[in-house]
């Protein structure tokens, strides 16, 4: 061959004896055909077969395989992000004329999602108190679709009766689809309660380090899977397998990590309560957390993400004790090594459920680092909270 031609084709080599534990990176687009029988023929490959980069990878489809185990599915869709693994359940199962409900704390992309792009589409949607349970059969008549959950909530935390809103909703015909994202599949799944779709920001735990965005969505129903591909390959979606090599070397230290997080979690949430800073503690371990009796009762066990609604202060308080932290970082997410904090808006998103606290709240995510030092930094945080001068006048 000429030197131009050798330069393209890649010689074969020989790969006996090689065997490692890492998941091979398999980068694509295109996808090529031993011959042209195999080539006419792609079609008849469908979902599972390669017939294109965009529609997965060997390395996208072991993502996908080790997702399913876990939730105990047929078969899980990989998306570019969390919101997007909600909204192409979403799109995959609405259209126009239906309805979806949605809980009062759903993440907020999500209810903007249904008002700014649903709506105008004609499909609708409501929002309904998370802790309604059994009572959501009341929301649910013929142009309902969907019922979507998320438990518990990522910034209020309620967790929901996901087994009550599935009987609900099946009496009627309805699916329900659920964010998994806190609790992960090694603390709750959501199919084996009978849920439709169990979906999680891969971002979080299973990622792991802070440094992918990717989603999933898994079902145990063909049909489902299949008018989800059709809407990622109509829309042209698809996920990096780069990004997934990082999901699959992550996930391999979530069982360590999500169980020291949560521990971590449980303890702080204890020790917190009654803190002169803090009006009230939301962790779902807690029996004053709303929802916890059905936490204890299908969970039992915590990741590392909780809130706290503190005594009222300023901006500019906030913004003094934000700047005091040494170990906690700032920002938005959550599930990696790094422990963060983040002030939400929680009030002006809340329609169906009045939030009446004054104070702001505060999310909090723990990480790896050593437990006594995240101690010693939150308490540093409220403590120059609890010198804001409105405070030391109280």
């Amino acid at each position: 061959m000429h030197d131009l031609t050798l330069c393209v084709h890649h010689p074969a080599v020989n790969e006996e004896g090689y065997a490692s534990l890492a998941v091979p990176t398999h980068r694509a687009s295109t996808i090529v055909y031993p011959d042209g029988a195999s080539f006419m023929a792609r079609k008849y490959r469908g979902f599972d077969g390669y017939t294109y980069g965009l529609h997965g990878t060997p390395t996208t489809r072991t993502l996908e395989a080790q997702l399913t185990q876990l939730h105990d599915g047929i078969r899980t869709v990989l998306v570019p992000s969390g919101q997007a693994a909600v909204t192409v359940v979403m799109l995959s199962v609405l259209m126009p004329g239906d309805k979806v409900l949605v809980p009062d704390h759903v993440y907020p992309p999500v209810r903007s999602f249904c008002a700014e792009y649903l709506a105008p589409r004609g499909i609708a949607y409501d929002v309904y108190d998370p802790l309604i349970g059994a009572g959501i059969a009341d929301l649910i008549d013929e142009t309902v679709k969907l019922v979507w959950v998320e438990s518990p909530g990522s910034n209020t935390m309620e967790v929901q009766d996901v087994p009550a809103i599935v009987a609900a909703a099946k009496a009627k015909g309805t699916l329900v689809g659920c964010d998994n994202t806190w609790a992960t599949p090694l603390i709750f799944k959501p199919l084996e309660h009978g849920a439709d779709f169990a979906c999680e920001a891969l971002t979080k735990y299973v990622g792991g380090h802070s440094d992918l965005l990717l989603g999933s969505i898994t079902v145990k129903d063909m049909a489902l899977r299949q008018k989800m591909k059709e809407i990622l390959r109509g829309f042209g979606i698809g996920v990096s397998p780069d990004e997934c090599q990082l999901a699959l070397r992550g996930i391999e230290t979530m069982g360590l990590r999500v169980t020291h997080m949560g521990k971590v979690s449980e303890d702080f949430a204890r020790r917190l309560m009654g803190h002169p800073m803090v009006e009230r503690v939301l962790h779902p371990a807690l029996p004053s957390c709303p929802g916890h009796d059905i936490w204890k009762r299908d969970m039992g066990r915590s990741s590392g993400l909780f809130s706290l609604v503190l005594k009222p202060v300023d901006d500019e308080a906030m913004s003094a004790a934000l700047s005091a932290l040494r170990v906690f970082a700032i920002g938005a997410s959550w599930g990696g090594t790094r422990s963060l904090v983040a002030p939400q808006a929680v009030g002006p998103d809340r329609t169906a459920t009045a939030w009446t606290a004054k104070g702001p709240l505060l999310r909090v995510s723990i990480g790896l680092e050593e437990p006594d030092e995240l101690w010693t930094d939150l308490s540093r945080l409220l403590s120059v909270l609890g010198q804001a001068p409105a405070n030391r006048a109280a």
